[in-house]
């Protein structure tokens, strides 16, 4: 009979390895869902935004789509897990009824994009997309991120970089490795997972307006990994729960009236500067000697 449980234990141990590996070897394919949809602008039914290219640090050719607006700022997006830029056609929209000018970010490994999706790839992704607009002249306090779902982890890395006159975080995880932990709980998470995207680390580096929008039934990215972002956050973080909502809230009229409001409160705010230029600045009040 010992015999027969040595053997059980044994057959699950090699079970649990297996799984082990096969989740080590899959995570790309289960937690970054890249679609490979491409389209023009006006043929998804934006026929106002343009078409920009840029090249990132590692030299691949970003797409991203230009929709201009009448307000003060434009909005970098960095959209969520699965769908292509096409089928993010409405949120564009919402964002530009806002009175936002509007740059869709695809990712690597998204649309007509080469390269391979991963954390790494999404920041020099943004860095690419951020210099961009920057040499458009657009100075950082007029500059917004906006990040959905999985951008939300693009977003804060990127603003806990470079200066910016405020963050949008609609439906965001505390880190992506949190949300894996308690859903894959029976095996060693941290250990195993090499995109974490740990947003609970940027934010605490942010001194800009952070509005964080959470659907109060959001079944993909429960609410309670906002409100735990948002504990992390200093003041300048503001937690708006929606209710009767589910994953992304951009389109409810309460999330859109948050927004406004935030917009309008930013605007009186002391200009962002480049984070580049405060340390010149810095150093140039030194005094001598030291």
């Amino acid at each position: 009979m010992m015999r027969g449980v040595t053997y059980a234990i044994i057959v699950a141990l090699m079970l649990y390895a297996a799984a082990i590996a096969a989740l080590y070897l899959l995570q790309d394919r289960l937690f970054i869902v890249a679609s490979k949809f491409d389209s023009s602008p006006a043929q998804a039914g934006l026929p106002e935004a343009a078409v920009q290219r840029f090249r990132t640090a590692d030299n691949i050719e970003l797409t991203a789509w230009l929709m201009p607006g009448d307000g003060r700022f434009l909005a970098i997006y960095f959209h969520g897990n699965g769908g292509a830029l096409p089928e993010r056609t409405e949120r564009i929209r919402q964002l530009n009824r806002l009175g936002l000018s509007v740059l869709a970010v695809e990712y690597r490994g998204f649309g007509a994009t080469a390269g391979r999706p991963s954390e790494r790839g999404f920041a020099r992704d943004a860095d690419a997309a951020y210099a961009y607009v920057r040499g458009l002249g657009i100075s950082p306090n007029k500059i917004i991120l906006y990040g959905e779902s999985l951008g939300t982890g693009v977003a804060t890395a990127l603003a806990a970089r470079s200066a910016v006159a405020g963050v949008i975080l609609d439906a965001p995880f505390s880190s992506a490795v949190d949300m894996a932990a308690d859903r894959y709980w029976m095996f060693p998470v941290p250990l195993l997972m090499k995109d974490q995207f740990r947003s609970d680390l940027a934010i605490t580096k942010l001194d800009m307006p952070v509005l964080i929008l959470h659907g109060e039934q959001d079944q993909v990215v429960p609410i309670e990994y906002g409100q735990r972002l948002s504990a992390l956050g200093g003041d300048n973080v503001t937690f708006v729960p929606i209710a009767q909502a589910g994953h992304v809230v951009l389109g409810e009229p309460e999330a859109q009236d948050h927004v406004r409001r935030w917009l309008s409160e930013i605007s009186t705010l002391p200009a962002a500067h480049d984070k580049t230029e405060l340390k010149r600045d810095a150093e140039t009040q030194t005094p001598a000697g030291r």
